[in-house]
């Protein structure tokens, strides 16, 4: 990948951090597009290192200001990262007339379709959104059991009936986790995240859950990747959840080494199931 002038837009988290980290190892001249009241305002203070990137800040819904800014940096390659939380798409939106426009294609508002609109806009202007992970591809997971603990009987009897689940329900798009304890589903993420949906799953069913989180069966690599991270272990410690699965080559752990270390510290398994083809 040659050195080149780069879009970045920011949403919340760490995922916009390192794939700011990541582009600067490659020598590109970044502009960033945070998203305001998501994207952190330490953001600010990581895009004056060096070298300095170029930040601004819009709202959200503001589409036509972030293409504005990233043609005026000459940028044609972009990358989303970072969610936005998926209930301000619909109660914090204030769309301008060019996100209006977008949205007037569409046939359904699930978040998918708003995010292809977005990035079928982009292209219309010279920018293509190109794979998220593009910075990211160590923190990838890998296939097998990552922890010391392995799974029981019982848990891989739970993963081996949630996943038909989790893989129907991801694929209509409603959400990419769901919780399991002896052979029944115990929650089903929507809008509310991965975090409040084992919190939730923990009240109901008490401790011994499994998580499951998947990608979607056609998962746009692009953006709504799946994620976890330290707080992730933090909800399933609280919740008494015991294993976690996510997809191999199609979930990022966000914080490397230091995931699997916490969740061994914790007596936590975390298993990545292969072979999921998109």
């Amino acid at each position: 990948m040659n050195p080149m002038p780069l879009g970045l837009i920011a949403g919340n988290g760490r995922f916009p951090f390192l794939a700011l980290e990541g582009a600067r190892r490659l020598g590109h001249a970044l502009t960033i597009v945070a998203i305001r009241d998501e994207a952190s305002p330490a953001l600010e203070a990581a895009a004056a290192g060096e070298p300095p990137a170029d930040l601004h800040w819009v709202s959200l819904g503001q589409l036509g200001r972030c293409i504005a800014i990233l043609r005026d940096a000459g940028v044609t390659r972009a990358v989303m990262a970072g969610q936005v939380k998926h209930t301000k798409l619909f109660t914090g939106l204030k769309p301008d007339l060019t996100l209006l426009k977008a949205l007037g294609r569409l046939k359904t508002k699930n978040t998918d379709a708003l995010i292809s609109a977005v990035a079928d806009v982009l292209s219309d202007h010279g920018i293509e959104l190109e794979n998220s992970t593009t910075f990211l591809q160590p923190l990838l997971a890998r296939s097998g059991v990552a922890t010391r603990r392995s799974l029981t009987a019982d848990e891989q009897g739970d993963l081996d009936f949630g996943y038909r689940m989790a893989d129907v329900i991801a694929g209509l798009d409603v959400g990419q986790t769901i919780v399991v304890k002896d052979r029944a589903v115990v929650a089903v993420e929507a809008m509310e995240g991965t975090d409040a949906v084992i919190t939730r799953a923990g009240r109901l069913a008490g401790p011994g859950t499994c998580v499951i989180k998947v990608a979607k069966p056609d998962q746009d690599m692009r953006f709504d990747v799946p994620v976890v991270g330290l707080p992730t272990l933090a909800a399933m410690r609280a919740a008494g959840a015991t294993v976690l699965s996510i997809d191999a080559d199609r979930t990022l752990v966000l914080d490397g080494d230091q995931f699997y270390a916490e969740a061994d510290t914790h007596g936590l398994t975390v298993v990545a199931r292969a072979g999921v083809s998109s």
